[in-house]
């Protein structure tokens, strides 16, 4: 039955939360407090969301079921009415920064997947936003957003540069419209710290994997954190792969992780070997009903990913500085040991590693390429990992004693 004013003045709290439908997905929620909450239910791009409407008495119901049929119609035209009210609520002004950066996001990165848009909106919200993003953008200066990029680099290097890149895109975007006289971020090329030399710090020596492997395994901490670091090792993807790895992209029964590639918007299989599958099947019962595969910790509903910086923190509390060990860098050990020590063929672990390999008429494997030898790859990879934390001699794959 469709709700009404009279049944949402007389619901009373209870014990715990609990939900009056409406018509067309919405719902009240009334909580233990006392307070109501208009909630919308939808899916977007294969993924079932929440959409809030607003807190009643301040929004009525004929206000809430106006909302709603306005987000019914956003999505009939295939654009998320979260994201969308996320855009119209930061974008004041039509030559604000924050404007701009917004309208050439919706414009430039539609083809991108949701999790490479997500991690540049956050980027934009949390670290430029907030000092620039009222800022008419044709009078910022270049020292202004150095500053700002300076707070980012006091967190990681990395991330300034990527934010330098997207200012530089944003501002182009601005002169293109006629809002800006000039690109203001070649102006800053040098000033940021250099990133390592574009490498990433990894350990690669079998006694110091040894280490870190022991020290992962003996991490006191959160158990999703021990998790993820856990399986780093084992499937070397990505960073933000790994942070944003959905339990819908995983099969346990076969042994498979299958997902789009944020770097180059391609489909990818990662193998799972048998420590891999028992990490995550020792994981499930706390995670699984959620989202991600590794939620944030403030998020309990597991709406949200981890963030970057949960697993170097408990890297850095293991005693493993940015000099010696990343995050980034478990993929680097891997190519490098399995190059060096296991002698498997260049063709297979640069396929895992989700590179453009291509074979000898310059075609570009597909991603079921050699999929049955790269299962054997990740199982032996897996297996000379245990080998090495219990201090075993290992003789390279291929070879004989």
């Amino acid at each position: 039955m469709p709700l009404t004013d009279t049944a949402i003045k007389n619901a009373k709290p209870q014990n715990k939360p609990y939900k009056i439908t409406d018509e067309k997905s919405m719902y009240l929620l009334v909580n233990t407090n006392g307070s109501k909450y208009f909630r919308l239910k939808y899916r977007f791009a294969g993924k079932e969301k929440l959409l809030p409407i607003g807190v009643y008495p301040d929004t009525s119901l004929k206000m809430a079921r106006e909302d709603r049929d306005n987000a019914r119609t956003l999505l009939a035209k295939g654009i998320d009415p979260m994201l969308d009210r996320k855009i119209k609520k930061i974008a004041n002004t039509e030559n604000c920064f924050k404007a701009i950066a917004l309208e050439w996001y919706g414009k430039h990165l539609a083809s991108k997947s949701e999790n490479y848009k997500n991690r540049v909106i956050n980027m934009l919200e949390r670290d430029l936003f907030p000092w620039l993003g009222d800022r008419v953008i044709s009078e910022i200066k270049p020292s202004e957003l150095l500053i700002a990029l300076r707070r980012i680099e006091s967190r990681s290097i990395q991330t300034a540069h990527k934010a330098l890149q997207t200012c530089g895109q944003i501002f182009r975007y601005a002169v293109a419209t006629d809002r800006a006289e000039l690109d203001i971020t070649p102006s800053l090329k040098g000033a940021l710290s250099p990133i390592n030399g574009g490498h990433f710090a990894a350990i690669t020596e079998p006694l110091e994997a040894a280490k870190l492997l022991r020290a992962i395994d003996n991490y006191s901490g959160s158990f999703v954190v021990k998790s993820a670091l856990q399986l780093a090792h084992l499937v070397f993807v990505r960073p933000s792969e790994l942070y944003n790895a959905e339990w819908e992209h995983i099969s346990l029964e076969t042994k498979e992780w299958r997902y789009l590639v944020t770097k180059t918007n391609t489909q990818h299989i990662v193998p799972l070997s048998t420590q891999a599958i028992e990490i995550l099947t020792n994981l499930y019962p706390l995670t699984g009903k959620g989202r991600f595969v590794f939620p944030n910790e403030r998020t309990p509903n597991g709406s949200r990913a981890i963030s970057d910086m949960a697993l170097l923190v408990a890297l850095r509390s293991m005693g493993f500085s940015k000099e010696v060990m990343t995050i980034h860098g478990f993929r680097a050990m891997a190519r490098t040991m399995i190059e060096e020590r296991l002698k498997i063929e260049y063709k297979f672990f640069e396929h895992q590693l989700a590179h453009a390999v291509r074979d000898a008429n310059g075609r570009a494997y597909n991603r079921t390429t050699h999929l049955d030898d790269r299962h054997n790859m990740m199982q032996t990879w897996a297996d000379y990992l245990d080998s090495l934390k219990a201090g075993a001699v290992i003789i390279p794959f291929g070879k004989s004693a």
